[in-house]
């Protein structure tokens, strides 16, 4: 089965660096087959017969021995994520600022923060949660610095237990997952 590994802050800002090629390889030699990355930003595939509890287990360690700094990761078999393109909001294709997933990490409250998020007072902004991840979209730029993303969330516990993509890499995935 396809799956992908997607990182939580990997290569930002010159921090946490990790060579998608060296990652490539390492999670090859853990027996992963057909290993690939996109971008440089820790999205990563990889085909496994294991089951989806092993492979967390894993990747937990295998991030503890050799990117302590990776704490966070969600994985998505290539049918989960076709499950969530396959229910994306009307809205998704409207002209919008912005479009970014975040995507609840292994072993997150999730509950705590579907919570959280349907508390919001939603400023110039639309939303949309499933069960794997929050798709949030900004109508404009210009509001974005009054947007309860930007105010709230972004300095809630919740948003270093989720990893972001923005709607661009969204549909690029979708590519790596196809047999």
């Amino acid at each position: 089965m396809r799956y992908v590994l997607l990182l939580r802050g990997i290569n930002v800002g010159g921090r946490n660096k990790v060579v998608m090629a060296e990652l490539r390889q390492a999670v090859a030699d853990l027996g992963y087959d057909n290993v690939e990355t996109y971008i440089n930003s820790g999205n990563l595939f990889f085909d496994t017969e294991k089951e989806q509890r092993e492979i967390v287990a894993d990747f937990f360690d295998f991030f503890a021995s050799h990117y302590p700094f990776v704490e966070a990761f969600s994985l998505l078999s290539a049918e989960d994520y076709a499950t969530e393109v396959g229910q994306l909001p009307t809205w998704w294709e409207d002209d919008m600022a912005r479009k970014d997933i975040l995507f609840y990490t292994e072993g997150m409250d999730k509950v705590g923060l579907m919570s959280y998020v349907d508390s919001l007072k939603l400023g110039d902004e639309v939303l949309h949660i499933s069960d794997r991840a929050i798709y949030w979209g900004k109508y404009s730029e210009s509001s974005y610095l009054q947007t309860a993303y930007h105010k709230q969330l972004a300095k809630s516990p919740f948003y270093k237990q989720v990893t972001i993509r923005n709607g661009n890499t969204f549909s690029a995935l979708s590519n790596y997952l196809k047999p």
